[in-house]
């Protein structure tokens, strides 16, 4: 492998030969170039700075040492953070009120934990994400103003407070109206007393909560009097201010390792008789008046709002991994040459391999179309949020809440899915921890099932659905994300293959679920069954119907982006973004084939046509291939693979981590001498 200044002649031939200006990629994904310019210089402020360099790989450390490890970083770094926005806001002349915490704030913060530099800084997540990611975005918008003036700056300011978010118990995730911990109002003392009654009533998985939080948002079943009034949502201190020694009636610890995300500190929590103050129950959506009289002030969907906008950034956070997945791919198979195309020709590049593309090229397409996806569902929930204290806001609410739990499971699922295809991609190479593929992979499969399980999310989405089918029949006005099961006329292939591919999609997803709704009528009339048996008879149907729905979402939204981008970008981008846009909406045709040939009329003509133009269009995509993932933009820190770096240096870089690991630091391990020299020698004696 030949290099030039550090670089990788291949790499470098690639960026050379591109038709693109990666610079204005660079620009358009970042949002602009001072969103751009911005990022970058954080970057640099953080990953040049030695104390924030990795002495030995994480992969070295014990999970106690891991543990130790992120939260000592993760200490520096909230402090490091707050130095460059407190110099941000000086340069800006802005004065900030310590004691006002905006919502924007909240969630740029958090978006900067979970995006590429809180990636190069922790691959496997680390435990104060949570405060950021949860506590405070549930104390903003369930808590009374009177609760956010006295918790909400202090815990902005970190001051005496790290939180988490406790709903998931050991008995019960996604199906949350089965938790089990109590929470009884005592009139006498105007206080709630939070229990834990049976093993599986403990909190397990909350991010966090094992060493690092000190205070918790707890989901608790309410009872006043014995009666019973639903779920509701308590602000507990489960660890003293000044020593951190768990509560009297704390039961708190670290629940241990897992396939990824190792850095989180996700704990188990429990309760004895813990008393909490009235005014601990986050008030603004429901009340319990000092006499015991409960009250509910706003809409009872808003307690699970923290859910809702958790699900939406999700979708984004997932697009990043898949993107560093597809880099590294990209840039790993730009640099590796085998198996020669022409028998006595020279081992090409495995990028030129038809085989090789179709493994990598449709995945960066796809990452690429469901980020568009997340800037959507992102505007649609902030409209949301903004309407839920009026009468108007309860309609776009419940199509926001099937959105989110549509788009979560299907982009998860793809995104967990195709960063396997892109790490298989890389051969054995791709194997190694170093090439990063199993950090990537292992924050993708625990994205799939936290925050509502996938097959959970898809039914919840399809209950949504059945009604809108319903109304649909009726011929009532349905929301813009299912208005497509208005139109009933059948699938008619034109010259536009892009909108037959969508409009199959539509299809495909409208007739699964008359399918579904059909059955459940044979259940309850022909069976004599419950509606309840009757959708669990229908629930592979019904799943099927919600993911083609997101899938049919999916490509329509690509299109209608597309059309706007059309007027925002100039030619030469626009163009690759239409090859992309196009890839991705005939890749998506194809792995739906199965329901599209069920549900549409589709000729083997028709379908060649359509298989032809996608090859087409992975050639297209081939001389781009390395100047389009730079464009992403992912620093070398970001990526932390061996396989992926700028520079195409895979072997030394091999080489140099295999030296780093401890085991080579001495040319014979101890356990020779202790028990591998004893069973060579076994045979003497």
């Amino acid at each position: 492998m030949e290099e030039n200044s550090g670089e990788c002649i291949d790499l470098r031939r690639e960026r050379e030969a591109a038709t693109i200006v990666t610079e204005d990629f660079a620009v358009w994904w970042a949002g602009g170039r001072g969103q751009l310019e911005k990022r970058r210089e954080l970057e640099q402020y953080f990953f040049s700075d030695p104390e924030f360099d990795d002495v030995a790989s994480f992969n070295y450390l014990s999970y106690k040492e891991r543990y130790e490890h992120v939260l000592t970083r993760g200490a520096r770094f909230i402090a490091k953070l707050r130095q460059w926005q407190a110099k941000e806001q000086q340069s800006q002349q802005q004065e900030k009120d310590k004691d006002r915490v905006d919502i924007e704030e909240i969630y740029d913060f958090r978006r900067l934990l979970t995006g590429p530099l809180g990636a190069g800084l922790f691959p496997q997540s680390f435990p104060l994400r949570l405060h950021f990611a949860m506590f405070l975005p549930t104390l903003l918008n369930q808590g009374d103003e009177e609760q956010q003036r006295r918790w909400l700056a202090r815990a902005w300011n970190m001051d005496g407070i790290v939180g988490t978010y406790a709903q998931t118990e050991l008995g019960h995730g996604s199906y949350i109206r089965g938790l089990e911990t109590r929470a009884d109002y005592d009139v006498e003392t105007e206080e709630f007393v939070l229990n834990t009654p049976t093993i599986s009533a403990y909190k397990w998985w909350p991010g966090g909560l094992g060493h690092t939080a000190n205070m918790v948002v707890v989901l608790a079943q309410l009872y006043i009097r014995g009666k019973h009034y639903g779920l509701q949502s308590f602000l507990v201190r489960i660890r003293d201010e000044q020593t951190h020694e768990p509560l009297p009636g704390i039961d708190v610890g670290d629940i241990g390792p897992k396939i990824g995300a190792n850095g989180v500190n996700n704990g188990f929590l429990g309760f004895q008789n813990v008393r909490i103050p009235r005014n601990q129950m986050l008030m603004k959506n429901a009340q319990v008046l000092p006499d015991g009289q409960f009250k509910q002030a706003g809409q009872p969907l808003l307690l699970y709002g923290t859910m809702v906008y958790v699900r939406v950034v999700i979708v984004r956070d997932v697009t990043y991994q898949l993107l560093q997945a597809a880099t590294i791919a990209t840039r790993y198979s730009a640099v590796r040459r085998q198996s020669p195309i022409e028998p006595k020709a020279k081992e090409p590049q495995i990028l030129d391999h038809l085989t090789q593309q179709a493994k990598i090229f449709p995945h960066i397409a796809r990452g690429i179309c469901y980020r568009l996806a997340a800037d959507v569902l992102w505007a649609f929930y902030q409209r949301v949020m903004q309407q839920v204290e009026t009468k108007d806001g309860a309609g776009p609410l419940a199509e926001l809440h099937a959105l989110s739990c549509c788009l979560k499971a299907v982009c998860t699922q793809d995104a967990l899915d195709g960063i396997d295809v892109l790490r298989k991609s890389c051969g054995g190479h791709g194997y190694m921890s170093s090439a990063n593929f199993d950090s990537l992979h292992g924050l993708a499969a625990a994205a799939f099932t936290y925050e509502g399980e996938h097959t959970v999310l898809l039914l919840q989405t399809a209950r949504f659905l059945m009604r809108q089918f319903t109304a649909a029949i009726k011929r009532k006005v349905l929301p813009a994300s299912v208005s497509y099961l208005r139109n009933a006329s059948p699938l008619s292939w034109g010259g536009n293959l892009l909108e037959n591919a969508a409009r199959a999609l539509e299809i495909s997803a409208s007739e699964q679920l008359r399918d579904a709704w059909q059955w459940q009528q044979k259940q309850r009339q022909a069976h004599s069954r419950t509606e309840q048996q009757a959708n669990n008879f229908a629930g592979r149907r019904l799943a099927a119907a919600a993911t083609l729905h997101g899938h049919a979402f999916l490509a329509r939204n690509a299109l209608e982006q597309l059309a706007q981008l059309k007027r925002s970008t100039n030619q030469g981008l626009f163009v690759l973004l239409q090859q992309l846009v196009e890839l991705f909406v005939l890749d998506t045709f194809q792995r739906q084939l199965g329901a599209i040939l069920k549900w549409n009329s589709v000729s083997g003509q028709q379908l060649q046509q359509l298989e032809q133009r996608y090859e087409e269009l992975l050639g297209a995509l081939r001389p781009n291939a390395v100047a389009l993932v730079d464009g992403f933009d992912f620093h070398d820190r970001v990526l932390n693979s061996t396989l992926g770096c700028w520079d195409g240096r895979v072997y030394e870089r091999l080489f140099e981590e295999a030296r780093r690991n401890p085991l080579n630091q001495e040319a014979v391990n101890r356990s020779y001498h202790t028990h591998l020299k004893a069973l060579l020698q076994s045979s003497k004696l």
